[in-house]
């Protein structure tokens, strides 16, 4: 049965209804319906880009593999960030829709980062290799038979020459380092940023492996001691070795110009244990540099993906 309200219980509701300047209900309710817009404000993984970027450009200029090491895991988390950035849509929309005059800079960019990436893998594995050779050829020799002293000079010729076509490689980096150009708008003016970062880490393995390399003449024993031990201590106190690579060329070239039976195969058996070491090092450094290489490739298809459609 359906409900009956007296003439009074209505007009009693009518009056607590909004009504307009003649009396009349209003047909809209003056309870306004709250916005559900929030202001402007960047994504939370722009400030952790920003942060990355930060730490990448503020690091030591040391060249231990402790560092190099620590350079391309933060670049690698640097990239994981970029690759989840890239996947959000406002950020596809902003590529696709602000960059048309960058498109070319961010391609050509990350081609050459490819480039100078693949060049230091390649550069690593030639090291790795002629320190795997001299390892076995210690093993197999004293130190005073003279097929040795020929081995170490056959390394020491290798990595010289490799230090020179990397070097010419370095004066091509700095170079496409100053032809970054600035963007004004934010999505390509960080991928260029990230891209530069790049370049300086990638600048910092070249370094690593382009060791000091000292004349066998000039190389006195008790600074090849000193070298061999040697550890030097950061502002934030912990222990950074020195360049393995330059501790080994050391150690050959004493080793080459010593003329100590005794001594020298007590020094034999150091140069093993330092080959082994820096044979350590290239590996993880290498370990690093494979990551980021993938994680390259990975961007690229992402930003070639995006301008694509």
């Amino acid at each position: 049965m359906a409900k009956l309200y007296s003439p009074f219980t209505l007009q009693a509701f009518s009056s607590l209804q909004p009504k307009n300047k003649d009396g009349f209900l209003n047909k809209k309710s003056n309870f306004k319906a709250r916005s559900n817009s929030l202001p402007s404000r960047p994504h939370p993984l722009i400030p952790q880009i920003d942060e990355h970027l930060r730490r990448l450009k503020s690091d030591e200029s040391a060249t231990s593999s402790w560092v190099i090491t620590g350079k391309l895991s933060g670049l690698r988390d640097l990239y994981e960030l970029v690759h989840s950035l890239l996947q959000l849509p406002i950020t596809q929309k902003s590529l696709a829709q602000n960059c048309n005059d960058n498109n070319e800079l961010l391609l050509n960019g990350s081609l050459k980062l490819l480039d100078i990436c693949g060049l230091a893998k390649d550069a690593l594995l030639q090291a790795k290799e002629d320190t795997q050779q001299l390892q076995s050829s210690f093993r197999r020799r004293r130190s005073d038979d003279p097929i040795f002293a020929n081995d170490a000079k056959a390394y020491l010729a290798s990595r010289k020459k490799a230090n020179k076509l990397i070097n010419k490689s370095l004066r091509d980096l700095k170079i496409n380092k100053c032809g970054l150009a600035d963007v004004d708008e934010a999505t390509c003016s960080m991928l260029r940023d990230v891209e530069g970062v790049t370049f300086t880490v990638l600048e910092s393995v070249f370094s690593y492996i382009t060791a000091t390399m000292p004349e066998p003449k000039s190389t006195n024993w008790t600074l090849v001691s000193k070298l061999v031990h040697s550890k030097c201590v950061t502002c934030k106190g912990r222990g950074s070795e020195t360049n393995d690579f330059e501790r080994v060329n050391a150690l050959l070239c004493g080793l080459i110009g010593y003329k100590s039976k005794k001594c020298g195969d007590m020094s034999n058996e150091n140069a093993v244990i330092e080959l082994q070491r820096l044979e350590t090092s290239i590996e993880d450094v290498e370990d690093g540099i494979e990551c980021v290489l993938r994680l390259l490739i990975k961007t690229r298809v992402s930003i070639l993906n995006i301008l694509s459609h």
